[in-house]
């Protein structure tokens, strides 16, 4: 079977960017990221992830969608780009819980042939990782826990099984004001196979003004759950998981990769 690029330089018309944006700071998005939205004639997104890219949108026809017309959005943009160089904006990483799946799906529906090109990125649980310190060195889980695409029994049965695992776990979509009561069912199941000490980790606005960074157990993480909100990536450490202080003070955590089993440092 040959496998051919998503993307032909030898088709003349348009061309279809989907464009990760990162954490939603222009200076953690990747060269062909900005480069790709420098190319593109017309820009098209959720108005949040427009507004942290506006710097780069100057001369170009933007527009803008709401959130739950996903597949509209989709539809447009393959649409324009039949003709035209568009970029679908997606944050974080388009193909984690983003836009390049429903994007690529409407494409291969539609029979078009239209090139088109998913564009990485730094996706959240990576950007809140990184304001955490280490959390997420080796093998790690990602879960969302919004049920508007997935029912709510298939999350617990995955959040079950992933905390059996005894790795992190890193919470997208972690606390709606529609439906507060995920993150406690989903903190519940933690607590059945993880110790109460285990660490836990919020960052919220990761990269983007409002940042705040929550550090704490999961014990006491019960108390805070208010502090989250769908801005926020929640992390649960895994069996090796501890919290990184310097003297009294916690500084975030780390989850060994297990170099002090094989050497002296």
């Amino acid at each position: 079977m040959e496998v051919l690029p998503l993307q032909s330089r030898d088709r003349t018309g348009g061309r279809l960017y989907i464009v990760s944006t990162g954490p939603g700071d222009l200076q953690q998005m990747t060269p062909r990221a900005l480069k790709a939205l420098a190319e593109a004639d017309s820009v098209i997104g959720n108005a949040f992830y427009l507004d942290l890219v506006e710097p780069l949108l100057a001369g170009k026809e933007v527009i803008t969608s709401s959130m739950g017309r996903e597949v509209e959005r989709a539809k447009k943009a393959l649409e324009r780009a039949e003709h035209e160089t568009v970029a679908m904006v997606s944050g974080g990483d388009a193909g984690v819980y983003g836009m390049a799946s429903i994007v690529l799906e409407v494409v291969e529906r539609s029979g078009s042939s239209v090139p088109v090109e998913v564009v990485p990125g730094v996706t959240a649980a990576l950007s809140a990782a990184s304001r955490l310190g280490s959390p997420l060195s080796g093998d790690f889980v990602t879960l969302s826990l919004s049920d508007l695409l997935t029912p709510w029994e298939v999350i617990e049965e995955r959040l079950d099984l992933a905390f059996r695992m005894g790795v992190p776990v890193a919470l997208y979509n972690p606390r709606s004001n529609g439906r507060p009561e995920n993150l406690a069912k989903a903190v519940a199941i933690a607590r059945r196979h993880a110790t109460p000490t285990t660490p836990v980790g919020v960052v919220k606005n990761a990269f983007r003004k409002g940042e705040e960074i929550l550090v704490t157990t999961l014990e006491a993480f019960e108390d805070r759950l208010d502090f989250v909100d769908m801005r926020s990536i929640a992390i649960v450490g895994g069996e090796e998981s501890r919290l990184w202080r310097r003297d009294a003070d916690v500084r975030g955590i780390i989850t060994p990769r297990g170099y002090h089993r094989k050497y002296v440092y």
